[in-house]
């Protein structure tokens, strides 16, 4: 990382949520930099905290106490640069494909015509050519993902977080998923933190792997997966991306599991 710009650096982060006997600490003095381009990937057990980190850096939760900045800027609240995909991919049923990606763009009332071009170059780029006055009920789940990705890039963010996108697709699906997540990041180069439960998965997509403790959320483990990219699925049968993977679930195990 040392020849790249840090885009997003979190120092000391932490959140509690006041409950009737009192508080749980969700995320704990968690700190670290992404650079700039990067794809971090972020594991844990359930509870831990990943989705709150999240959602501080994408100013929709206040933190506790440390601080996130996104290019030295803190992350004080919703931000224009900041692009979000979600698990469920949330598209408005009377919008069109295209009327769903360009979302962003007439709620911040940019130049629609100007950015209806991009729309379209990156429904291309996403395999979704002719498909643009399509409706989302018209897509499958898998489909339907990739304009929720378009989405959070038409307006050109400066960050991508990724709130476990493929995890309600079926396994082929997500591995489809996967290679195409790949191939467009290769092609659009953001700076990506994404969140997923699948050890695998985070070892295939990501430069580094953040390994989160179970509650309250530290991190554990910083792992850099040197692994040659574009990636296909055969990787996982080699050697390296099994001792990546090995290595995750032990550090796991020993706190006891998953979740």
């Amino acid at each position: 990382m040392s020849v790249l710009t840090e885009a997003i650096a979190v120092r000391n982060l932490s959140k509690s949520y006041a409950t009737r006997d009192g508080h749980v600490t969700a995320l704990d003095r968690t700190s670290f930099a992404i650079a700039e381009r990067e794809f971090v990937a972020v594991v844990g057990p359930s509870g831990c905290g990943k989705s709150t980190l999240l959602k501080i850096l994408a100013g929709i939760l206040a933190a506790s106490s440390g601080e996130a900045r996104l290019r030295g800027t803190l992350i004080a609240g919703p931000r224009r640069d900041i692009g979000i995909v979600f698990q469920s991919p949330v598209l408005f049923p009377w919008r069109t494909v295209l009327d769903n990606v360009l979302l962003p763009i007439d709620v911040q009332r940019l130049d629609r015509a100007r950015h209806e071009q991009v729309g379209l170059e990156l429904l291309a780029l996403v395999g979704l050519h002719g498909f643009e006055r399509r409706y989302p009920w018209e897509l499958s789940g898998g489909m339907q993902q990739r304009v929720a990705i378009t989405r959070a890039l038409v307006h050109d963010p400066a960050m991508l977080l990724m709130d476990e996108p493929f995890g309600a697709l079926d396994a082929m699906t997500r591995e489809h998923m996967n290679l195409e997540l790949q191939r467009i990041w290769l092609e659009r180069r953001k700076t990506v933190l994404f969140i997923t439960h699948s050890i695998p998965e985070a070892v295939f997509l990501g430069d580094r792997v953040l390994v989160m403790t179970p509650r309250p959320g530290r991190l554990m483990d910083d792992v850099r997966v040197a692994l040659p990219r574009p990636r296909s699925l055969e990787v996982m049968n080699t050697p390296e991306f099994g001792a990546h993977v090995r290595h995750i679930r032990e550090l796991f195990n020993v706190r006891g599991g998953i979740g």
